[in-house]
């Protein structure tokens, strides 16, 4: 069985991953579709993920497949399962774990990170990691449970209340989902902004109510003329640039929320008016991870309340990861699949 192990500097070799035993809690997993997520394309510039990467490790972290064997002691799943893999494994011992924020462990292992994960034909998982999706569900829409799960524990954070407006700020994969849990927690209207054409019409045909060129338009005026507010109640930044980050606190109304929501550039810094967080009495937060939150997420997923697969673009083997994460990190993708 092979996998594709990334070496540092922007180094990819495929190669055979070592055979070995199954622990008692272990499932061997068939990968049938991974997701490059904006994590690995950090990684492949030098950053850290979620965890400190140590090559070589196979990296991909979204990803969903069949279960092929099972440890002595599995008894959440069997062989031939469908299962999505929630790759972040909390250690239960240090402070934030003890205090119910679990996002912020200190000893955060994580599948695809530090520990072999889904850019390869197979990958060992602890059967806790594992969720079963409906064998009627496409295994590529299977891969979209992690990061759905990631917006699912940003929406949680935004106390939405029925009836508010909601700005989204960049039209990518995170964002296109943003836009349907908005609608899903009982967002009145929800705008788009987007500066890539094909980005907007997927977001229309989610949900989005509107959709803005902050390119070609200011928002703040497109969200007056179209809402009649100074900006909307919640505002959902998913692009990780200062720029966005400009656009979603310009775009949130007097008493509005900002989540931001994107994972940013280590070392980005955004100057930000004090006088505009006292005179709007602005709330912005930051949001990591998924805890507790991927099991909804599959069952969004079963229900076929969420959709997914207009967000799907492009697909690579295995042992074209070097251009899956280029085609990932441009304007031409939303979404880009790798196995299958």
């Amino acid at each position: 069985m092979k996998g594709t192990y990334f070496l540092g500097n922007k180094r990819f070799e495929t190669r055979e991953i070592p055979s070995r035993d199954l622990a008692p809690d272990e499932v061997l997993v068939r990968v049938a579709a991974c997701g490059v997520c904006g994590t690995d394309v950090h990684i492949y510039h030098g950053s850290k993920g979620s965890a400190e990467v140590t090559p070589p490790v196979i990296l991909g972290h979204e990803f969903s497949g069949v279960v092929e064997k099972v440890g002595s002691a599995v008894d959440k799943v069997a062989v031939g399962d469908h299962v999505s893999v929630d790759p972040n494994i909390y250690c239960g011992r240090c402070h934030f774990c003890g205090i119910g924020k679990k996002q912020m462990c200190t000893n955060l292992f994580a599948v695809g990170v530090n520990r072999d994960g889904g850019f390869a034909e197979y990958c060992y998982v602890p059967q806790s990691q594992c969720y079963k999706l409906d064998k009627s569900v496409p295994l590529e829409n299977g891969a979209m449970a992690e990061p759905l799960a990631c917006c699912l524990h940003g929406i949680d954070r935004l106390n939405m209340r029925q009836g508010d407006t909601v700005c989204v700020v960049g039209g990518g994969p995170i964002g296109l989902m943003m836009v349907q849990l908005a609608k899903l927690s009982g967002a009145s209207r929800v705008v788009l902004s987007e500066p890539v054409q094909h980005r907007r019409e997927i977001g229309l045909s989610v949900g989005a109510d509107y959709v803005v060129d902050p390119v070609n338009e200011s928002l703040p005026q497109r969200l007056q003329e179209l809402l009649g507010t100074q900006g909307t109640d919640v505002v959902i930044e998913c692009v990780g640039n200062v720029i966005a980050t400009g656009q979603a606190i310009e775009a949130a109304k007097h008493g509005g929320t900002v989540l931001l929501f994107s994972v940013p550039k280590v070392g980005s810094v955004y100057p930000l008016s004090l006088d505009d967080v006292f005179h709007k009495e602005l709330t912005i937060m930051g949001s990591k991870i998924n805890p507790d939150t991927h099991e909804r997420a599959v069952q969004l997923i079963n229900s076929g309340r969420i959709q997914l697969k207009p967000l799907i673009t492009h697909r690579y083997p295995i042992d074209q990861l070097e251009e899956a994460i280029l085609m990932q990190m441009s304007d031409e993708s939303i979404k880009v699949i790798v196995g299958g």
